[in-house]
Protein backbone atom coordinates (compact mmCIF):
# COMPACT_ATOMS: atom_id res chain seq x y z
CA UNK A 1 0.00 0.00 0.00
CA UNK A 2 2.93 2.21 0.84
CA UNK A 3 3.67 2.12 -3.24
CA UNK A 4 0.31 2.92 -4.20
CA UNK A 5 -0.23 6.53 -2.07
CA UNK A 6 2.67 7.55 -3.82
CA UNK A 7 1.78 5.97 -7.54
CA UNK A 8 -1.77 7.12 -7.60
CA UNK A 9 -0.38 10.86 -6.15
CA UNK A 10 1.59 11.29 -9.17
CA UNK A 11 -0.93 10.24 -11.44
CA UNK A 12 -3.18 12.71 -9.90
CA UNK A 13 -0.25 15.35 -9.67
CA UNK A 14 0.17 15.35 -13.74
CA UNK A 15 -3.95 16.13 -14.09
CA UNK A 16 -3.79 19.01 -11.66
CA UNK A 17 -0.84 20.18 -13.54
CA UNK A 18 -2.66 20.23 -16.71
CA UNK A 19 -6.05 21.47 -15.10
CA UNK A 20 -4.76 24.85 -12.53
CA UNK A 21 -2.50 26.07 -15.95
CA UNK A 22 -2.31 23.81 -18.60
CA UNK A 23 1.42 23.43 -17.82
CA UNK A 24 1.90 20.02 -20.10
CA UNK A 25 4.62 20.57 -22.29
CA UNK A 26 3.93 20.75 -25.75
CA UNK A 27 5.64 17.42 -27.51
CA UNK A 28 7.96 17.88 -30.66
CA UNK A 29 9.02 15.78 -33.14
CA UNK A 30 12.10 18.15 -34.19
CA UNK A 31 10.97 21.10 -33.33
CA UNK A 32 7.80 20.46 -34.72
CA UNK A 33 5.00 21.12 -32.12
CA UNK A 34 2.27 18.21 -32.36
CA UNK A 35 -1.54 18.51 -31.41
CA UNK A 36 -2.13 18.13 -27.71
CA UNK A 37 -6.16 17.69 -27.79
CA UNK A 38 -5.75 13.95 -26.86
CA UNK A 39 -4.23 14.82 -23.70
CA UNK A 40 -7.85 16.59 -22.28
CA UNK A 41 -9.37 13.28 -22.74
CA UNK A 42 -7.26 11.19 -20.34
CA UNK A 43 -9.07 12.22 -16.89
CA UNK A 44 -12.57 12.67 -16.17
CA UNK A 45 -13.45 10.51 -19.48
CA UNK A 46 -16.22 7.93 -20.21
CA UNK A 47 -18.26 5.96 -22.97
CA UNK A 48 -21.79 5.68 -22.47
CA UNK A 49 -23.61 2.64 -24.11
CA UNK A 50 -26.64 3.30 -26.58
CA UNK A 51 -28.68 0.80 -28.28
CA UNK A 52 -27.71 1.93 -31.52
CA UNK A 53 -24.30 4.07 -30.67
CA UNK A 54 -22.46 5.09 -28.23
CA UNK A 55 -21.37 8.15 -27.33
CA UNK A 56 -18.40 9.69 -25.27
CA UNK A 57 -18.47 12.63 -22.19
CA UNK A 58 -15.89 14.41 -21.26
CA UNK A 59 -15.78 16.29 -18.14
CA UNK A 60 -12.00 17.60 -17.39
CA UNK A 61 -11.81 21.23 -17.44
CA UNK A 62 -8.89 23.88 -17.00
CA UNK A 63 -9.44 26.30 -14.13
CA UNK A 64 -9.89 29.06 -16.33
CA UNK A 65 -12.45 26.71 -18.13
CA UNK A 66 -14.31 26.26 -15.22
CA UNK A 67 -14.92 23.53 -12.51
CA UNK A 68 -13.40 20.25 -13.03
CA UNK A 69 -14.39 16.89 -11.14
CA UNK A 70 -12.05 16.19 -8.21
CA UNK A 71 -12.73 12.73 -6.78
CA UNK A 72 -11.49 9.44 -8.24
CA UNK A 73 -13.59 6.10 -8.17
CA UNK A 74 -12.19 2.75 -6.57
CA UNK A 75 -13.59 -0.39 -7.32
CA UNK A 76 -12.59 -3.41 -5.03
CA UNK A 77 -14.25 -6.85 -4.96
CA UNK A 78 -17.05 -6.00 -6.76
CA UNK A 79 -17.80 -2.94 -4.66
CA UNK A 80 -17.52 0.93 -5.79
CA UNK A 81 -16.68 3.69 -3.38
CA UNK A 82 -15.35 7.56 -4.42
CA UNK A 83 -13.88 10.29 -2.40
CA UNK A 84 -12.02 13.83 -3.54
CA UNK A 85 -8.06 14.01 -3.82
CA UNK A 86 -8.48 17.89 -3.14
CA UNK A 87 -9.24 19.23 0.24
CA UNK A 88 -9.00 23.15 0.70
CA UNK A 89 -7.66 23.92 -2.73
CA UNK A 90 -4.81 21.55 -2.43
CA UNK A 91 -3.94 17.85 -3.36
CA UNK A 92 -4.01 15.58 -0.51
CA UNK A 93 -0.96 13.96 0.65
CA UNK A 94 0.24 10.50 0.29
CA UNK A 95 -0.20 9.36 3.63
CA UNK A 96 -3.52 10.81 3.68
CA UNK A 97 -4.43 8.69 0.33
CA UNK A 98 -2.72 6.20 1.87
CA UNK A 99 -5.74 6.25 4.76
CA UNK A 100 -7.95 6.40 2.06
CA UNK A 101 -7.41 3.61 0.17
CA UNK A 102 -6.69 1.14 3.42
CA UNK A 103 -10.03 2.11 4.38
CA UNK A 104 -11.94 0.57 1.36
CA UNK A 105 -8.89 -2.32 1.23
CA UNK A 106 -9.52 -3.74 4.84
CA UNK A 107 -13.37 -3.18 4.46
CA UNK A 108 -13.64 -4.70 1.43
CA UNK A 109 -11.70 -7.96 3.03
CA UNK A 110 -13.75 -7.60 5.97
CA UNK A 111 -17.44 -7.68 4.36
CA UNK A 112 -19.14 -9.57 2.02
CA UNK A 113 -18.01 -8.63 -1.84
CA UNK A 114 -20.45 -6.97 -3.86
CA UNK A 115 -22.74 -7.24 -6.61
CA UNK A 116 -20.28 -6.00 -9.23
CA UNK A 117 -22.40 -3.66 -11.15
CA UNK A 118 -18.97 -2.67 -13.19
CA UNK A 119 -19.16 -6.31 -14.67
CA UNK A 120 -21.85 -5.03 -16.71
CA UNK A 121 -19.41 -2.32 -18.90
CA UNK A 122 -17.25 -5.44 -20.02
CA UNK A 123 -20.89 -6.91 -21.74
CA UNK A 124 -21.38 -6.66 -25.31
CA UNK A 125 -22.54 -2.91 -26.04
CA UNK A 126 -26.23 -2.88 -26.70
CA UNK A 127 -26.54 -5.36 -23.77
CA UNK A 128 -24.75 -2.98 -21.58
CA UNK A 129 -27.16 -0.15 -22.45
CA UNK A 130 -29.98 -2.00 -22.32
CA UNK A 131 -29.04 -3.26 -18.65
CA UNK A 132 -28.28 0.49 -17.96
CA UNK A 133 -31.65 1.99 -18.81
CA UNK A 134 -32.87 -0.92 -16.36
CA UNK A 135 -30.32 -0.33 -13.32
CA UNK A 136 -31.50 3.70 -14.04
CA UNK A 137 -35.41 3.09 -13.89
CA UNK A 138 -34.72 1.19 -10.55
CA UNK A 139 -33.83 3.99 -8.57
CA UNK A 140 -33.13 7.81 -9.76
CA UNK A 141 -29.71 7.82 -7.04
CA UNK A 142 -28.26 4.61 -9.62
CA UNK A 143 -27.68 7.27 -12.27
CA UNK A 144 -26.14 9.92 -9.92
CA UNK A 145 -23.69 6.86 -9.04
CA UNK A 146 -22.99 6.48 -12.78
CA UNK A 147 -22.62 10.00 -13.34
CA UNK A 148 -19.99 9.94 -10.20
CA UNK A 149 -17.94 7.16 -11.92
CA UNK A 150 -18.36 8.66 -15.31
CA UNK A 151 -16.77 11.88 -14.04
CA UNK A 152 -14.39 10.33 -11.50
CA UNK A 153 -10.88 11.39 -12.85
CA UNK A 154 -10.05 7.60 -12.85
CA UNK A 155 -10.86 4.49 -11.96
CA UNK A 156 -8.13 2.74 -9.37
CA UNK A 157 -8.90 -1.14 -8.99
CA UNK A 158 -7.74 -3.22 -6.26
CA UNK A 159 -6.85 -6.57 -8.18
CA UNK A 160 -6.35 -9.61 -5.92
CA UNK A 161 -3.90 -11.62 -7.88
CA UNK A 162 0.00 -11.65 -7.88
CA UNK A 163 1.04 -11.66 -11.56
CA UNK A 164 5.11 -12.94 -12.25
CA UNK A 165 6.92 -10.94 -13.99
CA UNK A 166 10.44 -10.47 -14.91
CA UNK A 167 12.56 -8.10 -17.22
CA UNK A 168 12.39 -10.86 -20.10
CA UNK A 169 8.75 -11.94 -19.61
CA UNK A 170 5.52 -9.46 -19.30
CA UNK A 171 2.98 -12.13 -20.16
CA UNK A 172 1.37 -12.71 -17.11
CA UNK A 173 1.05 -9.26 -15.95
CA UNK A 174 -0.07 -8.53 -19.57
CA UNK A 175 -2.75 -10.90 -19.43
CA UNK A 176 -4.14 -9.72 -16.14
CA UNK A 177 -4.46 -6.21 -17.33
CA UNK A 178 -5.97 -6.91 -20.56
CA UNK A 179 -8.22 -9.38 -19.25
CA UNK A 180 -8.47 -9.20 -15.76
CA UNK A 181 -11.42 -9.08 -13.06
CA UNK A 182 -14.18 -8.18 -15.16
CA UNK A 183 -15.84 -6.63 -11.36
CA UNK A 184 -12.83 -4.65 -10.88
CA UNK A 185 -12.85 -2.88 -14.30
CA UNK A 186 -15.30 -0.02 -15.85
CA UNK A 187 -14.43 -0.53 -19.06
CA UNK A 188 -16.25 2.38 -20.61
CA UNK A 189 -13.18 4.62 -18.49
CA UNK A 190 -10.69 6.50 -20.30
CA UNK A 191 -8.28 4.32 -18.02
CA UNK A 192 -8.33 2.34 -15.41
CA UNK A 193 -5.21 2.30 -13.21
CA UNK A 194 -4.44 -1.21 -11.53
CA UNK A 195 -2.46 -2.01 -8.58
CA UNK A 196 -1.94 -6.13 -8.13
CA UNK A 197 -1.78 -7.94 -4.53
CA UNK A 198 2.58 -8.07 -5.28
CA UNK A 199 3.14 -3.77 -6.26
CA UNK A 200 2.87 -4.52 -9.54
CA UNK A 201 0.61 -1.85 -11.39
CA UNK A 202 -0.62 -1.32 -14.73
CA UNK A 203 -3.31 0.52 -16.76
CA UNK A 204 -6.55 -0.95 -18.82
CA UNK A 205 -7.23 1.38 -21.22
CA UNK A 206 -10.67 2.89 -23.62
CA UNK A 207 -9.17 3.58 -26.75
CA UNK A 208 -11.77 5.42 -28.74
CA UNK A 209 -10.62 8.59 -26.23
CA UNK A 210 -7.04 9.38 -26.99
CA UNK A 211 -4.32 7.11 -28.54
CA UNK A 212 -1.69 4.86 -26.98
CA UNK A 213 0.88 7.03 -26.56
CA UNK A 214 -1.06 9.68 -24.34
CA UNK A 215 -1.27 6.90 -21.84
CA UNK A 216 2.48 6.33 -22.00
CA UNK A 217 3.36 9.72 -21.95
CA UNK A 218 1.47 9.99 -18.39
CA UNK A 219 2.61 5.87 -17.70
CA UNK A 220 6.25 7.28 -18.02
CA UNK A 221 5.92 10.55 -15.87
CA UNK A 222 4.68 8.58 -12.81
CA UNK A 223 7.55 6.40 -13.65
CA UNK A 224 9.96 9.11 -13.78
CA UNK A 225 8.53 10.35 -10.19
CA UNK A 226 8.53 7.36 -9.00
CA UNK A 227 12.45 6.62 -9.42
CA UNK A 228 13.24 10.41 -8.65
CA UNK A 229 11.69 9.83 -5.67
CA UNK A 230 12.66 6.45 -4.75
CA UNK A 231 9.40 5.81 -4.51
CA UNK A 232 9.19 7.52 -0.93
CA UNK A 233 6.78 10.54 0.58
CA UNK A 234 9.53 12.79 1.90
CA UNK A 235 6.71 15.68 3.27
CA UNK A 236 4.66 15.44 6.23
CA UNK A 237 3.06 11.90 7.33
CA UNK A 238 0.34 13.70 9.41
CA UNK A 239 -2.86 14.12 7.48
CA UNK A 240 -6.35 16.48 6.94
CA UNK A 241 -9.42 15.18 8.68
CA UNK A 242 -10.49 14.46 5.69
CA UNK A 243 -13.93 12.89 5.03
CA UNK A 244 -14.33 9.11 4.14
CA UNK A 245 -14.80 7.66 0.97
CA UNK A 246 -18.50 7.10 0.12
CA UNK A 247 -19.48 3.69 -0.96
CA UNK A 248 -21.99 4.11 -4.09
CA UNK A 249 -24.79 1.09 -3.17
CA UNK A 250 -26.43 0.79 -6.29
CA UNK A 251 -30.04 -0.45 -6.40
CA UNK A 252 -30.25 -4.30 -7.82
CA UNK A 253 -33.18 -6.65 -8.43
CA UNK A 254 -32.99 -10.46 -9.77
CA UNK A 255 -32.64 -9.00 -13.40
CA UNK A 256 -29.49 -6.77 -12.89
CA UNK A 257 -28.20 -9.92 -10.88
CA UNK A 258 -28.82 -11.91 -13.38
CA UNK A 259 -27.21 -9.61 -16.19
CA UNK A 260 -24.39 -9.07 -14.12
CA UNK A 261 -23.48 -13.40 -14.06
CA UNK A 262 -24.22 -13.21 -17.77
CA UNK A 263 -22.26 -10.13 -18.17
CA UNK A 264 -19.33 -12.07 -16.12
CA UNK A 265 -19.69 -15.38 -17.52
CA UNK A 266 -19.46 -14.01 -21.29
CA UNK A 267 -16.67 -12.10 -20.20
CA UNK A 268 -14.36 -14.76 -18.93
CA UNK A 269 -15.24 -17.04 -21.35
CA UNK A 270 -13.72 -14.96 -23.86
CA UNK A 271 -10.77 -13.98 -21.58
CA UNK A 272 -9.63 -17.41 -21.20
CA UNK A 273 -9.28 -17.75 -24.82
CA UNK A 274 -6.86 -15.20 -25.56
CA UNK A 275 -3.35 -16.04 -25.46
CA UNK A 276 -0.62 -13.70 -24.59
CA UNK A 277 3.15 -14.01 -25.12
CA UNK A 278 5.11 -10.85 -23.97
CA UNK A 279 8.89 -11.29 -23.83
CA UNK A 280 12.14 -9.53 -24.41
CA UNK A 281 14.47 -9.89 -26.71
CA UNK A 282 17.69 -8.77 -25.66
CA UNK A 283 20.39 -9.25 -28.13
CA UNK A 284 20.37 -5.82 -29.18
CA UNK A 285 18.19 -2.96 -30.16
CA UNK A 286 17.81 0.60 -31.57
CA UNK A 287 21.80 1.00 -30.74
CA UNK A 288 22.64 -1.72 -32.83
CA UNK A 289 19.73 -1.27 -36.08
CA UNK A 290 20.46 2.62 -35.82
CA UNK A 291 24.44 1.75 -36.30
CA UNK A 292 23.31 -0.36 -39.43
CA UNK A 293 21.29 2.42 -40.53
CA UNK A 294 18.22 1.12 -40.53
CA UNK A 295 15.29 2.17 -38.78
CA UNK A 296 14.27 0.19 -35.10
CA UNK A 297 10.50 0.16 -36.02
CA UNK A 298 11.06 -0.43 -40.03
CA UNK A 299 13.18 -2.91 -38.59
CA UNK A 300 10.33 -5.12 -36.32
CA UNK A 301 7.76 -4.89 -39.16
CA UNK A 302 9.69 -6.26 -41.82
CA UNK A 303 10.93 -9.38 -38.82
CA UNK A 304 7.08 -9.46 -37.94
CA UNK A 305 6.10 -9.80 -41.91
CA UNK A 306 9.27 -12.36 -42.38
CA UNK A 307 7.80 -14.41 -39.46
CA UNK A 308 4.14 -14.19 -40.49
CA UNK A 309 5.67 -15.60 -43.78
CA UNK A 310 7.63 -18.60 -42.59
CA UNK A 311 4.73 -19.30 -39.97
CA UNK A 312 1.74 -19.32 -42.29
CA UNK A 313 2.86 -19.42 -45.72
CA UNK A 314 1.40 -16.46 -47.25
CA UNK A 315 2.03 -12.69 -46.53
CA UNK A 316 -0.56 -11.11 -43.64
CA UNK A 317 -2.02 -8.02 -44.39
CA UNK A 318 -1.04 -5.65 -41.42
CA UNK A 319 -2.42 -2.55 -39.86
CA UNK A 320 0.66 -0.13 -38.32
CA UNK A 321 -0.22 3.44 -36.81
CA UNK A 322 0.98 6.19 -37.88
CA UNK A 323 0.58 9.28 -35.84
CA UNK A 324 -1.09 12.63 -37.77
CA UNK A 325 -0.74 14.87 -34.95
CA UNK A 326 1.14 17.33 -36.68
CA UNK A 327 -2.47 18.73 -37.83
CA UNK A 328 -5.11 20.04 -35.37
CA UNK A 329 -6.64 17.44 -33.66
CA UNK A 330 -4.85 14.59 -35.75
CA UNK A 331 -4.57 11.40 -34.30
CA UNK A 332 -3.54 8.08 -36.49
CA UNK A 333 -3.49 6.80 -40.20
CA UNK A 334 -3.02 2.98 -41.43
CA UNK A 335 0.13 2.46 -42.70
CA UNK A 336 0.31 -0.68 -44.66
CA UNK A 337 2.61 -2.77 -44.19
CA UNK A 338 2.66 -5.72 -46.07
CA UNK A 339 3.91 -3.67 -49.67
CA UNK A 340 4.97 -5.65 -52.92
CA UNK A 341 8.75 -5.31 -52.00
CA UNK A 342 8.21 -6.56 -48.38
CA UNK A 343 6.58 -9.80 -49.64
CA UNK A 344 9.16 -10.09 -52.64
CA UNK A 345 11.85 -9.76 -49.73
CA UNK A 346 10.26 -12.65 -47.75
CA UNK A 347 9.95 -15.06 -50.55
CA UNK A 348 13.67 -14.54 -51.36
CA UNK A 349 14.36 -15.74 -47.59
CA UNK A 350 13.17 -18.62 -48.06
CA UNK A 351 14.21 -19.54 -51.40
CA UNK A 352 17.46 -21.63 -51.31
CA UNK A 353 18.45 -19.99 -54.83
CA UNK A 354 18.65 -16.29 -53.56
CA UNK A 355 21.86 -14.96 -52.81
CA UNK A 356 22.91 -13.12 -50.08
CA UNK A 357 23.06 -10.04 -52.28
CA UNK A 358 19.77 -10.37 -53.76
CA UNK A 359 18.06 -11.17 -50.25
CA UNK A 360 19.94 -7.93 -48.60
CA UNK A 361 19.20 -5.44 -51.59
CA UNK A 362 15.29 -7.12 -51.26
CA UNK A 363 15.49 -6.07 -47.61
CA UNK A 364 16.99 -2.49 -48.22
CA UNK A 365 14.30 -1.84 -50.65
CA UNK A 366 11.29 -3.58 -48.75
CA UNK A 367 12.99 -0.21 -45.56
CA UNK A 368 12.93 2.05 -48.13
CA UNK A 369 9.17 1.51 -49.26
CA UNK A 370 8.07 1.20 -45.20
CA UNK A 371 9.80 4.49 -44.19
CA UNK A 372 7.92 6.50 -47.03
CA UNK A 373 4.92 4.82 -46.68
CA UNK A 374 5.59 5.74 -42.93
CA UNK A 375 6.44 9.53 -43.78
CA UNK A 376 3.65 10.57 -45.93
CA UNK A 377 0.97 8.50 -43.53
CA UNK A 378 2.16 11.14 -41.07
CA UNK A 379 1.71 13.63 -43.64
CA UNK A 380 -1.77 13.17 -44.12
CA UNK A 381 -0.99 11.24 -47.58
CA UNK A 382 -2.63 7.78 -46.08
CA UNK A 383 -5.64 6.75 -47.50
CA UNK A 384 -7.50 5.10 -45.17
CA UNK A 385 -8.76 7.58 -42.94
CA UNK A 386 -10.12 9.01 -46.38
CA UNK A 387 -12.04 6.07 -47.17
CA UNK A 388 -13.66 5.36 -43.67
CA UNK A 389 -14.75 8.96 -43.59
CA UNK A 390 -16.39 8.45 -47.46
CA UNK A 391 -17.90 5.21 -46.36
CA UNK A 392 -19.78 7.00 -43.08
CA UNK A 393 -20.99 9.83 -45.09
CA UNK A 394 -22.60 7.35 -46.95
CA UNK A 395 -24.35 5.38 -44.22
CA UNK A 396 -25.06 8.79 -42.10
CA UNK A 397 -27.04 9.91 -45.27
CA UNK A 398 -28.71 7.06 -46.34
CA UNK A 399 -26.80 6.80 -49.90
CA UNK A 400 -25.74 3.53 -51.64
CA UNK A 401 -22.31 2.60 -50.24
CA UNK A 402 -19.26 2.30 -53.29
CA UNK A 403 -19.39 -1.32 -54.35
CA UNK A 404 -15.09 -0.94 -53.24
CA UNK A 405 -16.27 -1.42 -49.93
CA UNK A 406 -18.24 -4.56 -50.65
CA UNK A 407 -15.37 -6.24 -52.90
CA UNK A 408 -13.94 -9.14 -51.17
CA UNK A 409 -10.37 -7.97 -52.18
CA UNK A 410 -10.95 -4.80 -49.74
CA UNK A 411 -11.82 -7.24 -47.17
CA UNK A 412 -8.43 -9.69 -47.86
CA UNK A 413 -6.65 -6.61 -47.62
CA UNK A 414 -7.35 -5.32 -44.16
CA UNK A 415 -10.60 -2.46 -45.03
CA UNK A 416 -13.11 -2.44 -43.03
CA UNK A 417 -11.55 -3.52 -39.61
CA UNK A 418 -9.86 -6.83 -41.41
CA UNK A 419 -6.29 -6.59 -40.52
CA UNK A 420 -5.01 -10.22 -39.65
CA UNK A 421 -1.76 -8.01 -38.04
CA UNK A 422 -2.89 -5.41 -35.71
CA UNK A 423 0.59 -3.40 -34.57
CA UNK A 424 1.58 -0.47 -33.21
CA UNK A 425 5.10 1.10 -31.56
CA UNK A 426 4.19 2.42 -28.02
CA UNK A 427 7.32 4.80 -28.31
CA UNK A 428 10.92 4.15 -26.84
CA UNK A 429 10.48 4.21 -23.29
CA UNK A 430 9.95 2.14 -20.81
CA UNK A 431 6.15 1.20 -21.20
CA UNK A 432 4.65 -1.71 -22.89
CA UNK A 433 1.37 -1.82 -23.95
CA UNK A 434 -1.18 -5.60 -25.59
CA UNK A 435 -3.68 -5.77 -27.68
CA UNK A 436 -6.59 -8.21 -28.31
CA UNK A 437 -6.37 -9.42 -32.03
CA UNK A 438 -8.59 -7.10 -34.74
CA UNK A 439 -9.87 -10.77 -36.10
CA UNK A 440 -10.35 -14.28 -34.87
CA UNK A 441 -7.58 -15.57 -37.43
CA UNK A 442 -5.39 -12.85 -36.32
CA UNK A 443 -2.77 -11.34 -33.98
CA UNK A 444 -2.31 -8.17 -31.92
CA UNK A 445 1.31 -7.06 -31.64
CA UNK A 446 2.74 -3.91 -29.85
CA UNK A 447 6.01 -3.51 -29.31
CA UNK A 448 8.26 -0.89 -27.45
CA UNK A 449 11.84 0.22 -28.38
CA UNK A 450 14.88 0.68 -26.24
CA UNK A 451 18.89 0.79 -26.66
CA UNK A 452 19.84 -2.46 -25.84
CA UNK A 453 16.32 -4.47 -26.07
CA UNK A 454 12.96 -5.04 -28.02
CA UNK A 455 9.80 -6.07 -25.83
CA UNK A 456 7.04 -7.44 -27.90
CA UNK A 457 3.65 -8.42 -26.44
CA UNK A 458 1.99 -10.72 -29.17
CA UNK A 459 -1.66 -11.81 -28.51
CA UNK A 460 -3.82 -14.71 -30.56
CA UNK A 461 -7.21 -16.47 -29.82
CA UNK A 462 -6.54 -20.57 -29.13
CA UNK A 463 -9.68 -20.91 -30.64
CA UNK A 464 -8.12 -20.93 -33.67
CA UNK A 465 -6.02 -23.41 -34.90
CA UNK A 466 -4.01 -21.84 -37.39
CA UNK A 467 -2.54 -19.15 -34.90
CA UNK A 468 -0.24 -19.16 -32.46
CA UNK A 469 1.58 -16.31 -30.53
CA UNK A 470 4.55 -17.94 -28.64
CA UNK A 471 5.62 -19.81 -32.20
CA UNK A 472 5.21 -15.81 -34.40
CA UNK A 473 7.56 -14.20 -31.58
CA UNK A 474 10.01 -16.92 -31.38
CA UNK A 475 10.25 -16.50 -35.27
CA UNK A 476 10.24 -13.11 -34.92
CA UNK A 477 13.02 -12.81 -32.94
CA UNK A 478 15.13 -15.44 -35.41
CA UNK A 479 14.47 -12.67 -38.36
CA UNK A 480 15.80 -10.29 -36.32
CA UNK A 481 19.11 -12.49 -36.03
CA UNK A 482 18.48 -13.22 -39.84
CA UNK A 483 17.76 -9.36 -40.77
CA UNK A 484 21.47 -8.50 -39.06
CA UNK A 485 23.32 -11.37 -40.48
CA UNK A 486 22.36 -9.25 -43.92
CA UNK A 487 23.81 -6.47 -42.84
CA UNK A 488 27.32 -8.45 -42.32
CA UNK A 489 29.52 -6.67 -45.13
CA UNK A 490 32.00 -9.52 -44.40
CA UNK A 491 29.73 -11.51 -46.90
CA UNK A 492 29.84 -9.03 -49.26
Amino acid sequence: MELEKNYIRNYLKGQKEKEIGEKVPVDKVGNIPLDMNQFRMLFSTCKIPGITRDSIINYFKTESEGHCPNHIAVLCRGRVFVFDVMHEGCLITPPELLRQLTYIYKKCHSEPDGPGVPALTCEERTQWAKAREHLISLNPQNLTFLEKIQSSLLVYSFEDGSPHVTPQNYSQVLEALLVGDPVVRWGDKSYNLISFSNGIFGSNCDHAPFDAMTMVSIGYYVDEKILETEGRWKGSEKGQDIPLPEELVFTVDKKILNDINQAKAQYLKQASDLQVVAYAFTSFGKKLTKKKMLHPDTFIQLALQLAYYRLHGSPGCCYETAMTRYFYHGRTETVRSCTVEAIKWCQSMQDPSASFLEKQQNMLQAFAKHNKMMKDCSAGKGFDRHLLGLLLIAKEEGLPVPELFTDPLFSRSGGGGNFVLSTSLVGYLRVQGVVVPMVHNGYGFFYHIRDDRFVVACTAWKSCLDTDAEKLVQLIFCSFHDMMQLMNTAHL
